[in-house]
């Protein structure tokens, strides 16, 4: 359809999604797999005490006896060098033992393996089969019933193993029951050695098949992102860890098990079992553009603690070294939108996607302190990249708290106007007084040619005010949305008991999610995105600055789409004048979002949620806000 006269263009990317693997996001969480260092890789260098046994037991029932050995040599990849070899030396006592019997491992998942009756569970490992002739392994799914006790029973398979070198063996488990507590049980029944590598137990029922966790992945389908960046965030430059710990791409894609591990820079461990295949398939299934973000050879500079402007820790790599990270960026826009002849398509190809991804943005960097070596090395890259792929749009950084006078902000807007960057990457977190009160990009420049990305925000607190204070800066947001072509709250998700940042999102335990007060505010902005802005629909009665409004137009949806968020605590009117959308339909969905301005979503109760309901709409009448609201009307033309 033809917008009607009084609109002005913005971006229908606004809302966005910024996935980095922090709180437990991935292992954990969104990645569905139930069992923990299933590859043997954790680390002291990761977290004091850590090592390849992290996370499993030995156990031995039936009086059985024998050892665990990590070992290195003759792993399976050199990118996943670490296995366990077990030396079974007996599995039963002297008399015929009656019950459990066998030697191996117990994985207890995070904090617990929550299956359900009826469901499949596929099992996988690696197995090399040593001394001892061919090994009976007994897998089961069992619930711990305490010291000295047999397990329950819930569900088991056998499995024989002959092979001398490295070999993949499957099974599929089906519980008989309901647990929240289960463990994976692998027990040998045949004395020898075993070597073991690459356990999984994934359950069958991920989202469209793809290996995530269905409602993780449901609740961000919910707020109908338009784009996602990944993987981070300080994941991308290792954070204070060094070049070492860079997050490189190529050892996240192809076969897991040759896929290069990680220390994750929040102080555990990244399995890569979640990798740039998984992140792509994912803004796939969710028509979402993907954003990757790659490191610029500059690490971080909080390096080694060296966050204040006197002790800066940042390190680079020497430019006669920079072709490296240019081929990488090179690659990978060739690994996601080449032909399935080129070297890198058909990477991609044999992993199971012959057709290209379709890479729009690809992000350089993320938060680095705008120093000389940066611009050096950014423009280095930006040229390189832009001359072999004009198509591929680059999004830069404003470095850390991009706020006007500071001065990696000003240095990063410098350097964009410089080159001519299409896209700067703005970060913030602040308190809800700063989003209740300030409108900055009502400020910006207008005819600039670079555009502002939002792509982390939040305020930092998450009851409902803060959520309001969120919206009205949504609104201030879709105002400008000539000059902001995307934003993304942060983070996305974060684990129960394992959480490194407040607020976040999306909490969530092996059970369920647990949705936040600034969770609605996105998804009622994600299911409102459209090509133009009007501003002059809506009047509030006695407008302060805890009011804002917002009307958008879909042309391709035919849909309108009216916002108005009250975040005091008074009552206020609003009067509608819609006259200009000829053909607009009687009736609207009204979606309100209501309560008190100190109203929480925790883990015990959910207050806030959004009501929905149909009502008459006429092209002028007015409309009424409770106190501490945000009010959508969605009109069909």
């Amino acid at each position: 359809m033809t917008a009607p006269q009084g609109g002005k263009q913005i971006s229908d990317e606004l809302i966005g999604i910024f996935f980095e693997d922090i709180s437990s996001s991935a292992d954990g969480g969104l990645y569905a797999e139930l069992l923990q260092n299933g590859s043997f890789e954790f680390s002291p260098t990761e977290r004091d005490g850590w090592g390849p046994g992290t996370a499993w037991r030995m156990i031995r029932p039936g009086h059985s006896l024998g050892y665990l050995e990590p070992r290195m040599d003759n792993p399976i990849h050199p990118n996943n060098p670490t296995y366990m070899r077990l030396h079974i030396e007996r599995v039963k006592e002297y008399y015929d033992y009656v019950g459990w019997k066998g030697f191996g491992l117990q994985n207890d998942g995070f904090e617990g393996i929550s299956v359900k009756q009826g469901k499949q569970y596929d099992f996988s490992a690696f197995f090399r089969n040593g001394k001892g002739g061919a090994k009976q392994l007994r897998i089961a799914l069992v619930e711990p019933q305490g010291w000295g006790k047999d397990p329950k029973l819930l569900a088991e398979t056998t499995l024989t193993v002959n092979a001398a070198g490295w070999q993949k063996y499957t099974a599929t488990l089906q519980p008989n029951a309901d647990c929240q507590k289960a463990a994976l049980q692998v027990l040998v029944l045949t004395p020898g050695q075993l070597d073991a590598d690459m356990l999984s137990l994934m359950p069958q029922d991920t989202y469209k098949g793809h290996g995530l966790r269905p409602d993780l992945a449901q609740a961000l389908a919910d707020l109908h992102p338009k784009f996602m960046r990944f993987p981070g965030g300080c994941v991308v430059h290792g954070g204070g860890d060094g070049f070492w710990n860079t997050y490189r791409w190529k050892t996240t894609v192809g076969p897991k098990e040759q896929r290069r591990q990680l220390k994750n820079t929040w102080g555990y461990h990244q399995s890569m079992g979640l990798g740039y295949y998984e992140y792509f398939q994912f803004c796939e299934d969710l028509q979402m553009q993907p954003v990757p973000i790659l490191p610029c050879g500059v690490s971080c500079q909080g390096t080694n603690g060296g966050w204040s402007m006197k002790t800066q820790a940042q390190d680079v790599v020497p430019m006669q070294e920079m072709d490296e990270w240019v081929q990488d960026a090179l690659d990978l826009i060739e690994w996601a939108n080449g032909d399935v002849t080129t070297k890198w398509g058909k990477v991609r190809a044999d992993q199971g996607h012959p057709a290209p991804f379709n890479l729009k943005y690809l992000g350089i960097g993320n938060e680095e302190k705008i120093t000389p070596e940066f611009c050096e090395r950014f423009k280095y890259m930006y040229e390189r990249i832009t001359k072999a792929h004009p198509e591929i749009v680059i999004v830069g950084t404003a470095g850390p708290g991009s706020h006007p006078g500071n001065p990696d902000f000003d240095n990063g807007w410098k350097l964009a106007e410089e080159i001519g960057l299409p896209i700067l990457d703005e970060h913030y977190y602040e308190q809800r007084d700063y989003f209740l009160k300030n409108r900055q990009y009502d400020k910006y420049p207008r005819g600039r040619k670079t555009k502002v990305y939002l792509g982390e925000y939040a305020a930092k607190d998450k009851k409902l005010i803060d959520a309001l204070a969120e919206a009205l800066y949504l609104l201030h947001v879709e105002r400008n949305g000539d000059v902001v072509c995307m934003t993304s709250y942060a983070p996305l998700f974060a684990r129960k008991n394992a959480t490194n940042w407040n607020p976040d999102l999306i909490y969530f335990d092996n059970e369920r999610p647990f949705l936040t007060c600034s969770y609605y505010v996105q998804q009622m902005f994600g299911q409102s995105s459209g090509q133009y802005y009007y501003g002059d629909c809506v009047k509030i009665t006695d407008a302060t600055d805890l009011q804002e409004q917002s009307v958008v137009l879909n042309t391709k949806t035919r849909q309108l789409f009216i916002k108005v968020c009250n975040a005091s605590g008074d009552a206020k009117t609003v009067q509608l004048n819609l006259s200009r959308f000829k053909s607009m339909k009687p009736q609207a969905t009204k979606t309100t979002i209501a309560g008190q301005a100190e109203d929480e979503n925790n883990y015990d109760a959910q207050p806030i949620a959004p009501k929905t309901e149909t009502v008459k709409l006429k092209k002028q009448q007015t409309l009424d806000l409770p106190p501490y609201s945000f009010t959508m009307l969605t009109v069909q033309l």
